[in-house]
Order: C-alpha cells, then structure tokens, then sequence
C-alpha cells in the first residue's frame, strides 16, 4: 500500500439509519460531533443517514413512500399548480 495517501481522519465510524433504527460500524472520513457505545463498549463517532440498505425499497423489497423534508407535498403542490393553469 503506498504511504501518505489516505485521510488522517479515517477511522470506524458508526452510520444510524434514522428511518428504521439500523446501525452498521464501518470505516469512514466523514465528520461528524456525535458519539455512541458500539456492542464492542467502545465509543465511535455517529453519523445519521436518511436511508440505508436496511430501508431502502431496492434492498429491503418492500416499496413505501419516504417523505422527507416535505417533498411529497412539494410536489402535490406543483401538480395542483400545472392543472390549474391548464399545462
């Protein structure tokens, strides 16, 4: 492996998918504030995803409508606006 390439910040990080609870210990480089316990009883920083392999549709096989941050209702707002004005 060739030396000095790789982030100095690269360490096992916990991701927490928000959707369903799931958590996977996996090495990363991203920032995060947060820290939590790890079975092992070490802490680990905690970076939370929307949507993981544990909730996304193609994964899991089960299709459900995620909606975050409103944009379902973004977009219901934009079709009621196009029908009106006759696009």
């Amino acid at each position: 492996m060739k030396k000095d390439i790789h982030p100095d910040n690269y360490r096992k990080v916990i991701f927490l998918d928000i959707s369903n609870g799931e958590k996977f210990l996996l090495d990363s480089v991203v920032d995060t504030e947060d820290t939590e316990k790890w079975t092992d009883g070490k802490e680990y920083p905690l970076y939370k995803v929307e949507v993981s392999s544990a909730s996304h549709p193609f994964f899991t096989g089960n299709e459900k409508i995620l909606s975050a941050k409103g944009r379902v209702e973004k977009f219901k707002k934009r079709v009621e606006a196009a029908s009106k004005t006759g696009k």
